[in-house]
């Protein structure tokens, strides 16, 4: 015998009305709110002020799961009442267990700390909750897009006319999208066709140290490995624009049809520029597409000291520009710049009656989910128009030159040392270099820097990364704290030696034993 729904018995006691309304009203109660943010900005304003030397405090996953389970609330059956000690350990067990981005001993990677007013503006954005891909849900965010469309275009440098700017939520997504619409420019049909029909395998032309976002997106769209162009670099990671013609014209030989080139500003690795200009001249003698990663290097265009470096830019098509990198936001914050607004269009060709309006007006026109990925997209452009409307240009351009001039200083300072060895001169704020003692076996130098790495990793007091050059491990550094000063810089080389020596002692007993022990 079947039984209806009003027989299924729930394990569980209705609530009364007023029961379930009282739990749910004091969630969202404003005086708990205000009292809640008023503990956390203080617990954050503790954490802002704390000027250690400290790094990553790597903790047993499961001792990590194990204690925030133990903050879950074991209710069920009604709203369980507030705990404030439950939300203070929550915060404090967030803070420590992150990555210290403001802290002078934080080297390790290319988000930053952010400009402390724009974490208060992302708190506003989440709890206004405006997703901005349309005008109507998020008049402002959509309004301040096209504001700083027009401030940064000053530095890129096309007609303002014709150029369009959109948010998306991270660079991958951005490359992504932008490597969409040079590829339906190319091939118009296979939209709606698919590449069946396309005269020759589609292919992209990319640096042999292309971020492997680029390569993802090359999957994503179908272009196998074997269709992607390798073009040659130098031996810091730029292209070499007189190797790559015949390296191109050897792709078309083989029945290829590449479609765009990516250059970087700001390869991952070493920070390397790609020549721009020169590579605009090879784009348009191949009819490709130039897309230009500057997720982490295009902030350089508001320094009048390093613009230089992106010199070319405006010949570009498309420029990816994460503003959670070098322009000090929350994550994610990525702009993707089009020199043609048209071609903004061409990424994504469908039409929803659900969101799309038939007959456009001013308020549509200032919509962005035709031109990217995101329907529903958080309002990541109001912390740095913020910050831009109150501060200006300037707080940005003098961050970024004093990011870049100590990491010049981290230069001078190591290519001084002598069991030292630098791998490139940093053209913006990453450096890599080498542990190298006299008398190193080139065989062991690899396995030494990983395991410098992992124990300085381990030892709680900075945090740097690593990345293999030509085959070999380097230690690296992205200077993105302007706190960072020659003493740290000092305290990080002695903590470097300190390590690779003993490294080097516990390996020659290690070798003794085995020796000793072969012979016994």
């Amino acid at each position: 015998m079947t039984s209806s729904l009003s027989d299924v018995q729930s394990p569980f006691p209705e609530p009364t009305t007023d029961e379930a309304m009282s739990g749910l009203t004091a969630a969202f109660d404003p005086g708990r709110f205000h009292d809640d943010a008023m503990d956390i900005v203080n617990r954050l304003t503790a954490y802002l002020g704390d000027r250690s030397v400290r790094g990553l405090d790597l903790i047993d996953p499961a001792v990590l799961l194990k204690a925030a389970r133990g903050l879950m609330t074991p209710e069920r059956q009604h709203v369980a009442d507030f705990d404030p000690d439950r939300v203070n350990q929550i915060v404090n067990l967030y803070a420590e267990t992150g990555i210290p981005v403001h802290s002078p001993g934080y080297m390790g990677r290319q988000f930053s700390g952010v400009v402390p007013l724009a974490g208060l503006i992302d708190l506003v954005s989440s709890v206004v909750n405006q997703p901005s891909s349309f005008y109507e849900a998020g008049q402002l965010p959509n309004v301040a897009e096209r504001l700083m469309a027009d401030e940064l275009n000053r530095f890129i440098g096309w007609d303002r006319d014709r150029f369009a700017m959109v948010t998306t939520s991270g660079g991958s997504l951005a490359n992504l999208t932008a490597l969409l619409a040079a590829r339906n420019r190319a091939f118009p049909q296979i939209w709606t066709r698919g590449a069946g029909d396309t005269p020759g395998p589609p292919a992209i032309a990319i640096s042999e140290d292309a971020h492997y976002s680029v390569t993802r997106a090359a999957g994503v769209l179908g272009i196998g490995e074997r269709q992607i162009i390798r073009l040659p670099a130098d031996r810091t990671g730029r292209i070499r624009p007189d190797l790559a013609e015949p390296v191109l014209e050897e792709a078309r030989e083989r029945g290829l049809r590449p479609f765009c080139l990516v250059a970087s500003a700001g390869t991952t690795s070493m920070g390397a520029f790609d020549p721009l200009e020169e590579l605009a001249d090879l784009a348009r003698r191949h009819e490709l597409w130039l897309h230009v990663d500057g997720a982490h290097g295009a902030s350089l265009l508001l320094s009048d000291r390093h613009r230089d470096k992106l010199r070319g830019i405006e010949h570009a098509d498309s420029l990816t520009w994460d503003a959670h990198k070098m322009l000090f936001m929350p994550a994610p914050c990525t702009l993707l710049f089009y020199r043609d607004k048209t071609a903004a269009h061409g990424a994504f060709k469908q039409r929803a009656s659900y969101v799309f309006d038939e007959e456009p007006d001013i308020y549509s026109a200032y919509d962005s989910a035709d031109k990217n990925f995101e329907c529903t997209k958080r309002p990541m452009i109001m912390p740095l128009w913020t910050v831009w409307s109150v501060y200006g240009q300037a707080l940005f351009a003098q961050k970024i030159d004093r990011l870049c001039e100590m990491t010049r200083q981290a230069h001078r300072m190591i290519s001084a040392e002598p069991d030292f060895a630098v791998a490139h001169e940093p053209e913006s704020n990453i450096l890599c270099f080498r542990y190298l003692p006299d008398g190193m076996d080139p065989a062991a130098a690899h396995r030494l820097q990983l395991e410098i790495r992992n124990r300085i990793r381990g030892g709680g007091r900075f945090f740097i990364s690593k990345v293999d050059i030509h085959g070999v491990a380097a230690l690296r550094v992205v200077v993105m704290n302007h706190l960072i000063e020659a003493d740290h810089l000092a305290m990080l080389i002695a903590e470097i030696r300190d390590i690779g020596q003993q490294v080097l002692r516990e390996s020659a007993t290690a070798r003794h034993d085995q020796r000793n022990g072969s012979h016994s």
